[in-house]
Order: structure tokens, then C-alpha cells, then sequence
């Protein structure tokens, strides 16, 4: 029988996204890695190169699954809020990527900027909110895009904060629902600003 090598490398890139998100770079352990895939972990070495090297796989693919789910469409301050709104829905369906995007920050730091992929991912995102807000600059853009994009991933990864500074807020649902609508509210307020700031 035939290797599927598409198949171990997609079980592994799955065990990968499962103990970067819990684990963090450092504490991730590539034995775990591959006993939860099934696999030898020769074959991540194989396929990926370093610990290191594979937790940027897991991270650049689940960046460009988001950006495919949640298209930047409509224009408008509205249209911003809207983004914002389904950005976070699928942050909460998909609470990895906010774990991985902090770990990455927490270990990694500025050096992840560095990597070519990442910065043509990040500045095709900025081309997409000036394509929302028409006339704006890319600093101007960029800023709005880092508000938004920090807004959404902080509160899926510190729930001891809400539980600080929000107590007794209800049952889980009304108060992720009223989350969402305290970040569209935010979005939609700083892209009227910016947007008026550039007329």
C-alpha cells in the first residue's frame, strides 16, 4: 500500500495546531505532536523541518484559512464593524488562531516579522481595509487593522480579564454576544474617525 504523505502531513499539521495552541513554541513537544497524529516524529522532521519551522506552518495556514473565511467585503465604517463582527465569530470557532497569534508574540517577538510570507500576508490585509475605507493612507489603514485585529484575538485568550473587570456578566452566550457587539461598536466608532480624518 502506498504512503499518503498528504494524509500524515495533514494529520500532523492538526496534532501541531492542537499543542502549539495549548503549549505555546517552547513547551510544545513534537513526541506529543506525533503520537497524537499517529505518526513517527521522523516524518515531522521530514516534512517540516524544526519544532520552529512548524509551528510557522501551523501559523501562516491557519492565518490564510481565516483570511479566506472571513472576506474584508462591503465599504463603509459599517462595513469595518461587520468585518470586525465576523472576524471575531470565527475567532470563536476557531480559538487557536488567537492562542497561536500570542504565543508567536510571547515567544518569537519582532523576529516573526521578518519572514517575507508574513509580511506580504499582513500588507495584502491592509490593501483590504483600504479597499473598505477608500482615500485612507496605509498607516492610517494599518492602525485600524492592528485596533481591529487586537480587539478580536485579547478576548478569546485572557478570560481572566473579563472575569476581573466584568463579573457576574450572565451566561456564556449573552456575554460573548455582548462582547461582539462592544468591539463592532469600537471598530465601527475608529473607522468613522479615521474615515472623516481622511476626507
Amino acid at each position: 500500500m502506498a504512503w499518503d504523505t498528504e494524509r500524515t502531513k495533514r494529520l500532523l499539521l492538526d496534532a501541531a495546531t492542537a499543542e502549539f495552541s495549548e503549549h505555546g513554541l517552547a513547551g510544545a513537544r513534537v513526541d506529543r505532536i506525533a503520537a497524537a497524529a499517529g505518526v513517527n516524529k521522523e516524518r515531522i522532521y521530514q516534512y517540516f523541518g524544526k519544532k520552529d519551522e512548524l509551528f510557522a506552518t501551523v501559523l501562516s495556514e491557519a492565518l490564510q484559512a481565516a483570511l479566506q473565511a472571513v472576506d474584508a467585503e462591503g465599504t463603509g465604517p459599517a462595513a469595518v464593524g461587520d468585518y470586525a463582527a465576523r472576524l471575531f465569530d470565527h475567532h470563536m470557532a476557531h480559538g487557536e488562531i488567537p492562542r497561536l497569534v500570542y504565543w508567536e508574540g510571547l515567544e518569537r517577538g519582532t523576529a516573526a516579522a521578518d519572514s517575507p510570507a508574513r509580511a506580504a500576508f499582513h500588507a495584502e490585509k491592509v490593501t483590504r481595509m483600504q479597499r473598505m475605507l477608500p482615500g485612507l493612507g496605509r498607516v492610517e489603514a494599518g492602525e485600524l487593522l492592528l485596533t481591529l485585529v487586537t480587539l478580536v484575538n485579547a478576548w478569546p485568550v485572557l478570560p481572566q480579564l473579563d472575569a476581573l473587570i466584568v463579573p457576574d456578566a450572565g451566561d456564556r452566550e449573552a456575554r460573548i454576544a455582548a462582547r461582539r457587539a462592544a468591539i463592532v461598536a469600537t471598530v465601527t466608532a475608529a473607522a468613522e474617525s479615521v474615515a472623516a480624518a481622511a476626507r
